[in-house]
């Protein structure tokens, strides 16, 4: 068969080595090598009594990361960080430790094994192997719960300053942020529009790991506020502009349009609803939002869209959909106005 036009079979067969790859990145990530290499290269057995793992099979999984540049065997069997795996520290910026150690964990790898469950019926792999809802999964056991915020902090953490410095949040005067978890993504729009006042919007025990986490703090703390909200009972009113930032892409139509619905009840006629979501391309590109699309499907349950999707959608609620603004992250900020 003549393969030069459809590719041959060890292209498709390396594309299934990603999950090799990414647990390999996560076992790094959850035993912390970077973090031990962060003054130096150090050799394999230092690095394995440290972390108290066997040499042999720690040395072959670096072997491997540094294959694909993570790490670097500078000199037999003694490693160092390179310009990726410095991504692996805690509490740098840019890190990724916290999502790759969730991507590698039962919560996010174990509903992945029974994708097949998800592409014969379009519900959620999660709540079939947890035997519930995923949001009250986290609610009963709040160490996973704990690991699940700690990923989205450090990905609202790399994507928040892209959405702020894409569009100009600073016309609206005032935002609240619905859905909003520890306020990363209002703290990076207050901190490049000085002038704007923000609302965190989240229900009560989120709200509580906010303050904790502190990113509206010190001199934020002036121009935001914390409010209680169920998105699905009601949204709070008194602010013009109102930001979601990957929420819609948890659920499906219907319940998205329930919550679209709760938002235009409040957003005032000069006002607008900003959504950062994901907007699928159509045809064969590349594209990240299909990705993430096939993550919702057997995570949630939701859906990645179309911009004409979103378009509908908004439309069922009651607003018009002005633009989508495509930021540097490959998500886009979808301005709706009310109808």
């Amino acid at each position: 068969m003549d393969t030069s036009s459809t590719g041959t079979p060890m292209q498709l067969l390396s594309m299934s080595h990603g999950v090799i790859i990414q647990q390999a990145l996560y076992s790094a990530a959850k035993l912390g090598v970077a973090d031990l290499l962060k003054d130096g290269p150090q050799s394999c057995s230092e690095l394995a009594r440290d972390l108290k793992v066997n040499e042999s099979a720690l040395y072959r999984v670096l072997r491997l990361l540094a294959s694909q540049s993570v790490f670097e065997e500078t000199s037999p069997r003694t490693f160092a960080n390179t310009k990726l795996s410095q991504f692996l520290r805690s509490g740098v910026p840019g890190s990724v430790r916290s999502i790759l150690i969730f991507r590698g964990s039962e919560l996010f790898f174990g509903p992945f094994a029974e994708i097949l469950y998800s592409v014969r019926t379009g519900k959620s792999a999660r709540t079939e192997v947890f035997g519930m809802d995923g949001w009250e999964y986290l609610k009963q056991h709040p160490e996973q719960a704990r690991m699940f915020d700690d990923a989205m902090t450090d990905m609202s953490a790399i994507i928040g300053p892209m959405v702020a410095a894409a569009y100009d949040f600073g016309r609206w005067g005032s935002i609240m942020d619905v859905g909003g978890g520890n306020g990363i993504l209002l703290a990076s729009i207050l901190k490049k529009h000085p002038k704007v006042r923000g609302v965190l919007a989240d229900l009560p025990h989120v709200l509580e790991r906010a303050q904790q986490r502190g990113f509206l703090g010190g001199e934020l703390q002036a121009r935001s506020a914390m409010q209680p909200c169920d998105f699905f009972r009601e949204v709070p009113s008194g602010c013009r502009a109102y930001v979601m930032k990957n929420v819609i892409h948890d659920w499906d139509d219907e319940q998205a349009v329930e919550i679209l619905a709760n938002c235009r009840r409040v957003v005032p006629a000069d006002g607008a609803l900003l959504l950062v979501e994901w907007t699928l391309q159509e045809g064969n590109v590349h594209s990240a939002g299909k990705l993430f699309d096939v993550v919702m499907l057997v995570m949630t349950g939701g859906k990645e869209r179309t911009a004409e999707e979103y378009r509908r959608l908004l439309a069922r609620a009651g607003f018009r959909m002005n633009e989508a603004i495509v930021t540097s992250s490959e998500s886009s900020i979808i301005e709706a106005l009310p109808v």
